[in-house]
């Protein structure tokens, strides 16, 4: 009997994140739908169908990772597809680089940059016991980081750094960064000029 693979996407409850979940389970997944609120992924994994599970997930609590990892340790044994999708624009007023505090900046790259890379180490483990793993960095790419203002854009030039060890370190693996376009969610305030889910 095939065994269904399995794919944890971060921040999976709105957005591009849930169109991704979405459409990794049409796509034949089991999907586990990461979200810090677990009544949140709850609610978005009913929503998607009986191939999604929620997970609470908060990606800047080390604790909250590991309990994740553990858990799919219990329930699955590996993992097929790591998507990191959590991120943020901005943790104050958006506006100009020196305007911005540096607890902002350390909050956004703390979500952005180093919970990545947090999730990522946590699961390499499960990954590799994937006959092919992949790993996916939701990360704008140039074009589009000049409209995220001056905090999140810095993050996500910063994201490409480990994105690219990863996938030199994890060739099997298959490291990679995604970018969805300028598209029309919370964080843009539904500016953008794609839906969800035709970027996803």
């Amino acid at each position: 009997m095939r065994v269904k693979p399995i794919a944890l996407v971060t921040a999976a409850t709105k957005g591009i994140g849930l169109q991704i979940a979405k459409d990794l389970a049409t796509h034949g997944l089991t999907v586990l739908v990461g979200s810090r609120n677990l009544e949140h992924a709850e609610t978005a994994a009913k929503s998607i169908g009986a191939h999604a599970r929620a997970f609470q997930l908060d990606v800047t609590n080390q604790a909250s990772i590991a309990a994740a990892a553990k858990r799919i340790r219990n329930e699955f044994g590996r993992l097929d597809v790591l998507v990191n999708n959590a991120g943020m624009s901005h943790a104050g007023k958006q506006g100009i680089s020196h305007a911005a505090s540096l607890d902002e900046l350390r909050s956004v790259f703390e979500t952005n940059v180093f919970g990545v890379v947090a999730v990522t180490q946590a699961m390499l483990r499960l990954l590799g016991e994937a006959p092919a793993a992949r790993i996916v960095s939701v990360d704008p790419s140039n074009p589009q980081r000049a409209l995220f203002g001056s905090v999140c854009s810095p993050s996500k030039t910063a994201l490409d750094a480990p994105t690219l060890a990863f996938a030199i370190e994890f060739e099997d693996a298959g490291a990679n960064a995604a970018c969805p376009g300028f598209t029309s969610t919370n964080l843009n305030n539904f500016e953008g000029t794609r839906t969800a889910g035709r970027a996803a």
